[in-house]
């Protein structure tokens, strides 16, 4: 399902609070003047001094070993064209974004106001001394053959043109394995290339590498296939152009093995596909519209083997799996180039992994158990955590092994631990959700769609695929919002509950049959089914939506209370709880009981744990559970501390296997170095808890909402946990974003239910 992008949305996400997407942000203390002393003036004299004696040293005392230059002139952006240096700078920090998220690498943006190839690279060329690695992006062809090959020549540190190799990369590792799958081999395989830019022709470079022939590649530009006797070919052309007697795509693309597109959308026509060989392999890899549909590629033949750009098929070629990680390997070394050999490194490693089994985690990110390798999963997901412990050392090793590496890795064990800290492999925690969801979305309610969040929100999800959203709300107060608000809704579910007599009278007789022993008269249910909490738990429990969403104008407690009346917990669960999820840059953690429970006794606490457990796991996450006290180890003495040490007691014996501590501090608990140095003995002393337990309802709200105002972090929450079925309760004013993030996790919750 492909995700909607509204126009409003993207510029409201690049410009609402501090614009843009990118800051710098210090990684010493700056608190005090002593600090200031030591980061300036004078104290900074002292690494000016070793690096001007030894210039080395700037790796040791600086950033330069983990910063990339993304640089560009602005003149091939995107399919956007040349709109220029200024126009460009948005991609330019979106692939610095990427750069952080998926391999810890930081990114100053540079956009270039010149359009001179010399220039240009007297320009980057002068930067040397900042970088650790520089990352040519958007530049047009001819010239970013000219500006990359001169910069590799001039500059002691990684240059790639990430349009050119990125996409070269990819597709040759996906080439590799599509010719496996086909039975051919690349010697003996004929290819027709559909486009000449700088992607095209390095892909063919690159095919050529890996054993591909000249003589079986035919390539094709805007002016048709480029042959020996065309005139004016440019000298970038030249060692692709056929002899062949070939005057189109069409009659190029007979008996064709592997057909290329790196052009325009739509050239490629089923009619064409099926004069190709047996077993055709189709790269149709223009964005948004490849050379060839999906739909119409596979009608066309059955045995194709197919990739695209696009992400809601199978194989995407997609750069991000390249990138970030051949820099991430190229800086750890402190290579002087990225060279062939390093690229055939990256290539052979991502070919390689996904031949491997996929784990579980990959698995449900996409929602699809039947991911292994074949002709519908050629290349691994962008989402698979083991990319960088992959092609980060294949790269590495391949630096070292040419002799391009200053810097050389003995511990391979050692500098796997390294990279997956860097990455943070819980950071991907909402994009897994997000893309659960979209695997198969369920029916939400969101009982209060007379409020502009609510309908903006919907919105988004439905765009996103991420749900099918079901409002309810006077139908003539929703259409004033929409139209104030300029919003669509179009494919959203709207009931007003005013004008579903039939429906509130059937539902309130269901009420009275659960409620009737419990003092409640029919004709109070009826009353109470128009209350729109009510009416939406009341669908969700008849099987007429999935989810339900709800709170985000009322108090908690009246908000819920429909759910516990109508719906009620699950079988073997004596209570529910409350978990937010606090994310920063530190990771994710799971902090619980933070909206229910006001004081629970041991044994509440124990049905808490095993609630927040599997909660986590049901993400994907192990939880390592601290149960927080003012005490470490029984340090001090007192109701919290004897409560928090029993009730870790008691969940140790029922839900054995699980890593629990406790009674522990907060500030120990999440923190390894200070647990390994004091505590060795803790279970969760390896890499601190992610999971904590709060001894009281206050304790955990006061510390929740105190980190999402001060403390930076985005929080996801609450999480209802031991409902019958998918009840999740708003923040009081959350946000849009909140609740859409909230959606996901329901409809995530409603899968795992229907499984």
């Amino acid at each position: 399902m492909s995700n909607k992008i509204r126009r409003e949305d993207a510029l409201n996400y690049h410009s609402e609070g501090q614009p843009g997407k990118i800051e710098v942000v210090p990684t010493k203390q700056l608190t005090t003047q002593h600090d200031l002393a030591l980061a300036y003036s004078p104290g900074v004299a002292e690494p000016c001094n070793e690096i001007a004696a030894n210039k080395e040293d700037v790796y040791k005392y600086t950033a330069k070993g983990n910063l990339v230059g993304v640089i560009t002139n602005g003149t091939a952006v995107l399919g956007l064209g040349n709109i220029g240096p200024d126009a460009s700078k948005p991609v330019m920090e979106g692939k610095g974004v990427l750069f952080k998220k998926f391999a810890g690498i930081d990114v100053f943006d540079i956009e270039i106001d010149c359009n001179d190839p010399e220039e240009f690279v007297r320009i980057v060329q002068s930067l040397e001394p900042t970088f650790g690695a520089i990352n040519l992006e958007d530049i047009k062809a001819p010239e970013c053959f000219y500006i990359e090959t001169e910069l590799k020549k001039r500059m002691g540190i990684p240059v790639m043109h990430d349009d050119q190799h990125g996409t070269a990369i990819i597709s040759s590792a996906a080439l590799i394995n599509a010719l496996e799958i086909a039975g051919k081999k690349i010697e003996n395989a004929k290819f027709i290339i559909s486009g000449a830019g700088a992607a095209a022709i390095a892909c063919t470079k690159l095919y050529v590498s890996l054993g591909a022939r000249y003589e079986n590649i035919v390539m094709m530009d805007k002016d048709g296939i480029i042959k020996k006797d065309r005139e004016n070919i440019h000298p970038s052309h030249v060692p692709f152009a056929t002899t062949r007697n070939v005057n189109s795509l069409a009659e190029a693309v007979k008996d064709a093995d592997v057909f290329l597109g790196l052009s325009i959308g739509g050239i490629l026509s089923g009619e064409m596909v099926k004069t190709m060989a047996s077993k055709p392999i189709v790269f149709a890899l223009a964005n948004p519209t490849p050379e060839i549909s999906y739909e119409e590629a596979t009608a066309a033949r059955e045995d194709i083997i197919l990739a695209t750009g696009r992400s809601d098929y199978p194989n995407q070629v997609n750069n991000v799996l390249g990138f970030p990680y051949i820099f991430r390997g190229a800086l750890d070394v402190r290579a002087t180039e990225i060279n062939e050999a390093m690229k055939l490194g990256a290539v052979r490693a991502i070919a390689a992994l996904a031949k491997e089994p996929v784990p579980e985690i990959v698995n449900n990110a996409y929602g699809d158990n039947k991911i292994c390798f074949g002709k519908y999963y050629l290349i691994p997901k962008p989402l698979d955590p083991r990319l960088i412990t992959t092609i980060s050392p294949a790269v590495a090793k391949a630096a070292m092994e040419s002799g391009v590496a200053k810097n050389h890795i003995s511990n391979w064990d050692e500098y796997e631990v390294q990279l997956q800290k860097r990455l943070g492999i819980d950071q991907k925690l909402i994009t897994r959700l997000m893309n659960l969801s979209r695997s198969n979305p369920k029916r939400v309610v969101f009982a209060e769609g007379e409020n502009y969040k609510i309908l903006k929100a919907a919105q988004i999800v439905q765009d996103q695929g991420i749900a099918r959203p079901i409002i309810l709300g006077k139908k003539k107060n929703i259409n004033a919002i929409v139209e104030e608000y300029s919003l669509d809704l179009q494919g959203c579910t709207i009931i007003d509950i005013y004008d579903e007599k039939a429906k509130v009278q059937l539902y309130a007789e269901k009420l009275f049959e659960k409620r009737q022993r419990k003092g409640m008269t029919m004709n109070e249910a009826t009353k109470l089914l128009k209350d729109p909490n009510y009416f939406g738990a009341m669908m969700v429990e008849l099987g007429e939506a999935d989810a339900l969403i709800s709170g985000l104008t009322k108090e908690y407690p009246k908000t819920i209370l429909p759910s516990l009346h109508i719906i009620g917990v699950a079988d073997e669960v004596s209570r529910v709880a409350g978990m937010y999820i606090i994310i920063n840059k530190k990771g994710t953690f799971f902090f619980a009981d933070t909206t229910v429970n006001v004081n629970p006794t041991e044994d509440e606490l124990v049905d808490i744990i095993g609630l927040t457990a599997n909660k986590i796991r049901s993400f994907d996450v192990e939880p390592r559970i601290a149960m927080l006290s003012y005490s470490n180890f029984g340090s001090a003495k007192g109701e919290v501390p004897t409560k928090a040490a029993n009730a870790r007691k008691k969940a140790l014996k029922k839900y054995p296997g699980l890593l629990i501590e406790g009674d522990i501090q907060a500030n120990v608990a999440v923190n390894p170095h200070l647990q390994q140095e004091i505590f060795p003995f803790s279970t969760i002393a390896a890499e601190g808890a992610n999971t904590l337990i709060f001894p009281d309802l206050a304790s955990g709200n006061i510390a929740y909402k105190l980190l999402q105002e001060i403390g930076g972090a985005e929080v996801i929450g609450p999480v209802l946990m031991g409902m019958k079925k998918p009840v999740h309760v708003l923040q009081l004013g959350c946000s849009v974003r909140e609740i859409v993030n909230m959606t996901a996790i329901a409809v995530v919750d409603a899968q795992q239910m229907e499984r």
